[in-house]
């Protein structure tokens, strides 16, 4: 049997270590890969926040001045806030459930801010980033962790689908879709339209992703893959899952693939912007590996200091997304501390807000969850939505006597 692979290296890298024994250089190569993203990695703004020039994609965000950048930073700092305020809700009993997106705003809001209004992103549970990009008010995603709502916005509106719990399900309905938007001719030119497909490193061990990979691959269906990868799959690191880099998975199926900085917001922007005009000009699917790391727990019912050490967590705050943003800005003169400042209070008043609707938003009527789950009446469900209600009266009418 094949000795254990130790390392899985870059291509032109050399062979990877095999057993129990590894060289020191292995070790350090590996660990390098690791932390940094590897050799292929896309990166346009380090972790210092000095602005790393890029042949290849410096012409997808030409149009990003002092101001927008800025407004990439406002947009991070809100929705970073207002994800820990809905953590600490949790904490509190207001919420069933919460499922953080700590240190992954810069693949989201990049990502994001990278889609036209007639392109449709798929969601998993986590792209709350990703929803605020698209006009979805924050108010209305947390009615589906309050266990009121199933998902409280118009997503043709917004062209942002549901969220999928189902772990990859949602691989599968964009591929669908994508494939659609192909064969209705809304692909061939600057004016089509694309997708776009959230996932996490996790959900690529799962038939569904594959399945996805593999239709719109025959189909040439304008489906942007984009995988967040936060390093874990809640307990499972990356490399207990795949052999290769996750990006490379792409080449099996016939499409590009690309690692990006999914800490790095300009990045992921002018990536995305990429991937989404070859699926507008019909030249089929892409696959995003955004290199990020969860900072938090997986969802509130996790608890990561069982299988991560402490120094991991330390490092990649050093790659704080919103930091290297705030430091670009500060060291080349485009805001001052007014402008931080100001932003942190509007972070703040945004926080307070989604936590007074929370906190008084009404107990929905018992008989709220039959309703708007098929576009028709069905017999089926109206009878079971007849035997709950009348379940419940049962203990109303106990109660009486």
């Amino acid at each position: 049997m094949p000795s254990e692979q130790w390392t899985h290296p870059e291509p032109g890298d050399g062979p990877a270590a095999v057993a129990a024994q590894p060289s020191p250089e292995q070790v350090i190569a590996g660990l390098r890969a690791t932390s940094e993203g590897g050799a292929e990695l896309t990166q346009l703004l380090t972790p210092e926040g000095q602005r790393v020039p890029s042949e290849r994609f410096d012409r997808y965000v030409e149009d990003v001045d002092d101001e927008t950048l800025k407004n990439l930073y406002r947009d991070m700092v809100l929705v970073r806030r207002a994800d820990r305020e809905a953590n600490a809700m949790q904490r509190q009993g207001q919420l069933g459930i919460w499922v953080p997106l700590l240190g992954q705003e810069a693949a989201q809001v990049g990502s994001g801010r990278a889609l036209q209004p007639r392109d449709m992103a798929f969601p998993s549970y986590r792209e709350h980033g990703v929803a605020y990009t698209r006009g979805v008010d924050m108010r209305e995603l947390i009615g589906i962790f309050r266990c009121t709502d199933h998902s409280g916005w118009d997503y043709q509106a917004h062209r942002f689908h549901p969220y999928t719990i189902v772990i990859g399900n949602q691989v599968l309905n964009a591929a669908g879709y994508a494939m659609g938007q192909k064969f209705e001719g809304k692909v061939g030119d600057e004016g089509g339209e694309a997708t776009i497909c959230y996932f996490g490193d996790g959900a690529t061990s799962q038939g569904d992703v594959h399945e996805g990979f593999v239709w719109a691959a025959v189909y040439d269906a304008p489906l942007v893959f984009f995988c967040q990868n936060n390093q874990w799959a809640i307990s499972e690191p990356t490399e207990r899952q795949s052999r290769l880099p996750l990006y490379q998975r792409a080449r099996g199926y016939g499409f590009p693939g690309i690692r990006v900085d999914g800490n790095d917001v300009l990045a992921c922007l002018a990536v995305t912007r990429w991937a989404l005009e070859e699926c507008r000009h019909g030249n089929g699917p892409v696959l995003i590996e955004a290199f990020t790391y969860r900072m938090d727990a997986h969802t509130t019912t996790d608890d990561p200091t069982r299988y991560r050490l402490s120094d991991e967590l330390e490092e990649w705050k050093l790659k704080d997304p919103i930091e290297r943003v705030r430091a670009f800005l500060a060291r080349n003169g485009y805001a001052d501390q007014a402008f931080f400042d100001s932003v942190q209070a509007e972070a703040d008043q945004f926080a307070a807000e989604l936590r007074d609707y929370t906190f008084n938003m009404p107990e929905p009527p018992p008989d709220r969850v039959f309703s708007q789950v098929y576009a028709e009446p069905s017999p089926v469900l109206e009878a079971q939505r007849e035997e709950y209600l009348s379940y419940l009266d049962g203990f109303a009418a106990a109660g009486e006597h």
